[in-house]
């Protein structure tokens, strides 16, 4: 019947705002002045207390009139009671030391004008003591309305939830959990990697430390969240036995998103964490560029984008968006993206000139139209054809399009005074085993060799593996494969991949892009490989199916178990950043680099697939095909 009672009272006081301001105040000053009496009683200062009562009661209104001066000037009765926290009540200790300081003050001048006979303020001792008794008073109003309020919240319907991480971000989190109306979450303790506070108590709760008994606590405890702190997000996504055993455990986990970071000053709520993908739990670390440089270098210039429908294009064009260049010229030959991306930037930076042309980099005569009408002082070259198996059974389009397309870009690049040129590869350029690949390569050759045959473009390559979330790439597959319950399909049980996110991949280009002074192919450090197949066991156990499977279908045309980022015979040169190393690789002179070019395209026109491969592997000579038809090519180079 009591606990009943104190809901109804708690449910009506927290379904209004607030109690007034006046409310609080009547409160604080009614405490201030019943101590005042309880410590004349004790004391037992004057023999004739009722003699002394009026005299009594108008110094009280005097203490009293201090404290609300002291209170205004702390703004102590202007909290919301309910989320009274440690700095409230250290603020109310402190307004009633500089209101007893006051009360002396005053006590002194009752003595010296002789106001006892009307007005008794207490002493030393007394003033003391009404201090320490009403800060009680006030301090145990403020808790127990804090309790109150734990009780309207409804914490019985709340989940149980452990927290990863013991510094300011875990303990924002915890705070965050306990304001929020109705409870969602109910703090069961936290885990902490530092085993020296561990059983140690914070907020309430136990800390405990970080191993693989952890998740057996959780469940005895019926815990069914985890939410992890930004600040240990990186640790956390390299404890895998962890992970796992989590989501055997059917324990959600819950995080901030990979592309959002958490500055460690602003204000965090739980609000902010996400149940999490598999791309969250992919072992990374952070990558900080210098975003100052790289926006001093765009600022005001005009700057052109091929492929920027694209995942990498659109992007890098946002990004670029952000840095306030005097003109954006994005291309693209897919209509839809465009259109999205034209809408984004007229949302988002509708001050911003920004050109979006849909066409194809491969009309020469359109795009010289452009770059003379604009002429670019910095271009993004993003546009390719990029899925492997389509290009092995269209070499001519990854010819006409990644190698010509590129060549067309180049050049007007260099007619028109581009001051820097910025290619993005891809580590499938590197002992290529498919015709995507190879073009790329053949792509790299010749920015490499046209910027050292003249003086006015520099020309920089960016290598990366593959982009998580990006159009057509495996995750995106695997979780559409998941939703119509399954099979999921993975070509290889040993295939091995690198990932990056699309917005880290693009900072770097963007540095790289930099630091670079023409020449350079630049490789980024993409981190620890992740074989497919845990990948894909991890996306069914934290999407819920249940008897998914996973079915091998065996290696596409041109695909290999993994993907190098350099050459056998290359070396690699460090850089001011420590995830982008310059590659050493051969460099071939521009007019044969040139010729090589202008046959590949001819024979593309005829539409040979066997000459055109055949050609890519003269050019190419590591280009060694893998579980494809022009494999027949390789055998015919090695019996010659």
């Amino acid at each position: 019947m009591g606990n009943d009672m104190i809901k109804r009272i708690s449910n009506w006081y927290f379904s209004t705002k607030a109690l007034p301001y006046w409310c609080i105040l009547s409160f604080d000053c009614l405490a201030v002045f019943i101590s005042g009496l309880l410590v004349f009683l004790v004391r037992n200062e004057d023999s004739d207390l009722l003699s002394r009562f009026v005299p009594v009661c108008f110094g009280l209104c005097v203490c009293v009139a201090a404290y609300i001066l002291s209170f205004y000037l702390f703004h102590v009765f202007r909290g919301l009671l309910r989320y009274s926290s440690f700095v409230d009540l250290y603020r109310l200790a402190l307004s009633g030391a500089v209101a007893s300081f006051i009360i002396l003050v005053l006590h002194q001048a009752e003595l010296y004008f002789g106001l006892s006979k009307y007005v008794l303020i207490p002493r030393v001792a007394s003033t003391i003591l009404i201090y320490m008794s009403a800060t009680m008073f006030m301090w145990c109003m403020r808790i127990f309305v804090k309790y109150l309020h734990d009780i309207s919240r409804g914490t019985d319907k709340a989940e149980k939830t452990f927290i990863y991480g013991c510094l300011s971000g875990g303990i924002a989190l915890a705070k965050s959990i306990r304001t929020e109306t109705p409870a969602r979450y109910q703090l069961e303790g936290f885990i902490s990697g530092n085993q020296d506070i561990e059983k140690s108590w914070l907020l309430g709760v136990k800390v405990y430390y970080d191993d693989d008994s952890i998740v057996k606590v959780m469940k005895e405890k019926g815990v069914t969240v985890l939410l992890v702190s930004p600040l240990q997000s990186q640790r956390f996504t390299k404890r895998t036995s962890l992970i796992d055993a989590l989501v055997d455990a059917d324990i959600r986990i819950m995080m901030m998103p990979i592309a959002e970071e958490w500055d460690g000053t602003s204000d965090l709520s739980h609000t902010h964490l996400k149940k999490v993908e598999v791309e969250d739990l992919l072992p990374r670390e952070a990558i900080k560029v210098d975003m100052q440089a790289i926006g001093s270098m765009l600022r005001g210039k005009s700057i052109l984008i091929t492929g920027a429908a694209g995942s990498i294009g659109s992007e890098i064009s946002r990004q670029v968006a952000s840095f306030k260049p005097s003109d954006l010229i994005l291309i693209d030959q897919a209509e839809t993206p465009m259109h999205d991306v034209r809408m984004y930037m007229a949302k988002h930076h509708p001050e911003l000139h920004c050109e979006t042309i849909v066409t194809s980099i491969c009309r020469q005569e359109r795009m010289e139209r452009i770059f003379s009408e604009f002429k670019p002082e910095y271009v993004f070259h993003a546009a390719a054809y990029k899925h492997v198996p389509m290009m092995e059974d269209n070499p001519a389009e990854a010819v006409q399009n990644n190698i010509y397309g590129t060549r067309v870009v180049a050049d007007l690049a260099v007619k028109y005074g581009t001051k820097k040129f910025v290619m993005i590869s891809t580590d499938k350029a590197v002992n290529p085993t498919n015709v995507m690949g190879c073009s790329k390569r053949i792509c790299e050759i010749y920015c490499q060799s046209l910027d050292a045959h003249q003086k006015t473009t520099q020309f920089v390559t960016t290598r990366f593996g593959n982009v998580l979330g990006s159009n057509g790439s495996v995750i995106p597959i695997f979780r559409e494969q998941i939703m119509q319950g399954g099979p999921v399909l993975v070509t290889h049980p040993e295939i091995i991949r690198y990932f990056m996110l699309i917005p880290e991949a693009c900072r770097l280009v963007l540095e790289a892009g930099t630091m670079g002074k023409g020449g350079e192919i630049f490789v980024f450090d993409m981190g620890e490989p992740v074989k497919i197949v845990n990948l894909a066991r991890r996306m069914i156990k934290l999407s819920g199916a249940k008897n998914v499977e996973i079915k091998f279908t065996g290696l596409r045309e041109g695909e290999k178990l993994f993907e190098e980022v350099l050459n056998d015979a290359e070396q690699t040169k460090p850089t001011s950043h420590p995830k982008i190393k310059i590659a050493a690789v051969r460099e071939y002179p521009y007019e044969e680099a040139l010729k090589n070019e202008v046959d590949l395209y001819e024979l593309s026109l005829k539409g040979d697939k066997m000459a055109i491969v055949h050609k890519m592997k003269e050019i190419v000579p590591e280009y060694k095909s893998n579980n494809s038809m022009y494999e027949v090519l390789d055998k015919e180079n090695c019996e010659v």
